[in-house]
């Protein structure tokens, strides 16, 4: 028994040291050893594009959002902006259609089919060559889209993604460019563009050649997940351009990111299943190695970590480490749920919050992976509440983003 509780508690350890650690090490290895890519100039002509941002009773946010996205420094003429409306109730199509005037198409759908299918439904109405996918309450700074669509003279990129940057609050903070954090994600997308290409792109500001999007891809799925790798099969890279910043507002409800959580796991998942063949390091490299780095060995550590208690609890009575381990577990677990049931409008304090930070982020994984293996599908999209985004932003990053 001793040998099977052993590796009970290893085997999560391991993966969490590979894919936080020793991946991003690995990566910045391989990246010292590559010659620094050369600054792209712009073009003799800028890309025609088209802005698509999918809204779902965003009535209270999308006048700012639309706002903002005339404001972006881009030729006028070059850029088409697309709100694709998921059959939404709250007067979202009056507050766009305001805005024909100014060169805002709308797009109203009849009924909800989630955020992929809107974007699905939108591409017969695209006129740009260069696709970029946009959510309706994040904000994307005035000078970072030429940035992005930059990207695009390196013949062999197919997506770029931009950069996120979490603040408090987006109207607080929108004119503060950098007074967010470049978070570790950020960091890890860096490296992976230094060696090659980017394995996920930002689902709340990326760019993809018209050649590449599917129009037909499932509803179910991740599309800014599978652009990359949609991109790598038909022999484009995607990377990821730190100049793109998009500012993402952190929620305050760790009961809306646990449900966040919960559905953008369980879609990443079936989306990597969908796309298993990427995995094959024989036919694709060193980009199925990242692949498994970056999303799978991250995603097991969840799956595994009841193991650890579970080999814990076997050791115990043989091991006073092991039973001292089993018993702080038992606190942070009781202090997380302390946290996660924090509801009194006062912020908890930090031990409890953060246990229950870990705690709901963990669980969360847990009922992805259940829902994943049942093969259980939730097209319909529902945005997550954010401060100073009175109406939400659809599946935008959060601080338990996985």
């Amino acid at each position: 028994m001793t040998p099977v509780a052993i590796a009970l508690i290893l085997i999560p350890i391991v993966l969490f040291a590979y894919a936080y650690v020793g991946y991003p090490c690995l990566l910045a290895l391989v990246a010292r050893l590559k010659r620094k890519p050369e600054r792209l100039g712009d073009p003799a002509e800028w890309p025609r594009i088209s802005i698509v941002i999918p809204a779902y009773n965003e009535a209270a946010s999308i006048g700012a959002t639309l706002e903002s996205l005339l404001a972006l420094d881009y030729p006028a003429d070059r850029r088409q902006i697309v709100v694709v409306s998921d059959c939404s109730r709250d007067g979202t199509d009056d507050v766009v259609r305001r805005y024909a005037g100014r060169g805002i198409e709308l797009l109203p759908l009849p009924e909800r089919g989630g955020k992929t299918a809107a974007e699905n439904a939108a591409f017969g109405h695209l006129r740009g060559e260069i696709i970029v996918n946009t959510d309706a309450t994040i904000r994307i700074l005035p000078t970072s889209l030429k940035p992005l669509i930059r990207a695009f003279q390196d013949p062999t990129v197919g997506a770029a993604s931009g950069r996120d940057v979490s603040v408090g609050d987006v109207r607080a903070e929108l004119n503060q460019g950098e007074s967010g954090y470049v978070g570790y994600e950020m960091w890890v997308r860096s490296l992976e563009t230094r060696v090659g290409s980017i394995v996920g792109a930002s689902g709340c500001f990326y760019a993809i050649r018209r050649g590449i999007v599917d129009p037909e891809f499932p509803a179910a799925l991740s599309r800014d997940f599978a652009s990359p790798l949609r991109a790598r099969l038909l022999g484009y890279r995607t990377v990821s351009v730190d100049e793109a910043v998009c500012l993402v507002p952190r929620t305050t409800s760790l009961r809306s990111e646990y449900r966040r959580k919960i559905r953008t796991m369980a879609r990443g998942l079936e989306t990597l299943w969908y796309k298993r063949a990427l995995l094959n390091p024989l036919r694709y490299g060193s980009f199925a190695l990242m692949l498994f780095s970056h999303k799978l060995s991250r995603w097991l550590v969840h799956l595994t970590l009841p193991g650890l208690l579970v080999g814990l609890a076997l050791l115990s009575p043989h091991s006073p480490i092991a039973a001292a381990l089993l018993v702080a577990s038992a606190v942070v677990t009781g202090l997380g749920v302390i946290g996660m049931r924090w509801s009194d409008g006062r912020k908890a304090p930090a031990p409890v919050a953060l246990c229950g930070f870990f705690l709901a982020g963990n669980l969360a994984a847990l009922r992805a992976w259940a829902k994943a293996l049942r093969g259980e599908r939730n097209p319909i999209w529902e945005p997550t509440r954010r401060p100073g985004t009175p109406a939400g932003a659809a599946d935008a990053p959060g601080p338990l983003s996985g």
